[in-house]
Parts: structure tokens; sequence; C-alpha cells
């Protein structure tokens, strides 16, 4: 996935993320994650970035989501912000509009340099265990090479998300990192 969210230290400008997607085999899904953005917004980043869906960690409405897919012809992902179990009745109101659900860590509200996502808080992962929904959906939140194998276990997440957990510093991945991560998932 590539931020398209200016004040993330991942943003990535759209010219260096049409060359990225360009070098990503036709076979990965292309992911574009946006925050409460405009239809321009968007409209202009596709213009330059050929991405196959769109993952959204705004306050993104159903009837939203589904407009945006509509609109662009894209595959959405709904990042529903988890930190109780009430939290999880939200996945309801998305079941209809958005192809994924994406559950991240909703950060505290006292946290000072809280983003929408990538804050390396993970959430109670007993609060998946044994739910299904209408949609596929993947795991986020605070996840490194240490703790993915435990939250799929507990989880039951086919999919997984990472950011902040292959990274030295936000911004910054790392290859060993990332090689770790990978070599966890590979072994479940």
């Amino acid at each position: 996935g590539i931020v398209f969210f200016p004040p993330s230290p991942r943003y990535v400008a759209p010219d260096k993320a049409a060359e990225l997607v360009r070098a990503v085999p036709s076979t990965v899904t292309s992911v574009g994650l946006f925050v409460d953005a405009s239809d321009d917004v968007i409209a202009e980043t596709l213009e330059t970035v050929s991405l196959d869906m769109l993952q959204l960690h705004g306050s993104e409405s159903p009837d939203r989501i589904h407009e945006l897919g509509g609109k662009f012809g894209l595959k959405t992902m709904k990042a529903i912000k988890v930190e109780s179990a009430a939290d999880i009745g939200a996945v309801s109101e998305y079941a209809d509009s958005a192809d994924w659900l994406l559950f991240d860590a909703k950060a505290p509200k006292n946290m000072v340099s809280a983003l929408p996502g990538g804050n390396a808080l993970a959430f109670d992962w007993y609060l998946l265990q044994d739910r299904s929904w209408k949609r596929p959906w993947m795991l986020s939140g605070g996840l490194n090479a240490d703790n993915v194998s435990e939250a799929v276990s507990i989880s039951g997440a086919t999919a997984v998300d990472v950011s902040s957990g292959v990274e030295d510093r936000p911004g910054s991945k790392n290859p060993s990192l990332i090689g770790r991560f990978l070599d966890t998932i590979r072994s479940l």
C-alpha cells in the first residue's frame, strides 16, 4: 500500500508512487491509502498512479465508500479503528459498501502525534476471534515479526497489513525487518 496522506511520514508523492507501482508485478494488488480525501484529490492521484484498490482510513461513511468505489471503478477497503468490542459493531455499517475491511488499533485521544494509522499500536486480538463477516478482512495495528504469529493465531486473520513494524523510524522501512516479517508469515 502507498500512503497518499500528506501529514504522514510515510506519504509518497504521486510521481514517485507511479514508479513504485510500475515496478510491482501485475499479480500484486496496488493499494492507495487515503484519509477523507476529496474526489479531486483521488482523481488527480489516479491520473498519475495506477491503483487497484482504495484503502480508506478516515471518517468515510458507508455511502461515501460505495460512491468512491463506483466513481473510480476500484475496490475499496475501509479501516475500522478498534479499541473495544463496541468498535467492532461498525463492521455491520460497512458490510455492503466496502469490498474489504481492515481492523486497526484506535489511537488514544491523548496521543499527540497520532495518525489515522501506522501508530505502532496493537489492540486486543481476541475481539476478532471466532468472528466472520460478509467481506474479507485483514488485521493491522502494531504488527511485527515478533507478534504476527500470535496475532494471526488469536484473531483468525488470513491477511495482515504492516507498516511501523518493519521500520527503523516512521517512514523508513528496514529491509531486514521486512524479511523477518515475511519469513514469519510464510511459516504460518
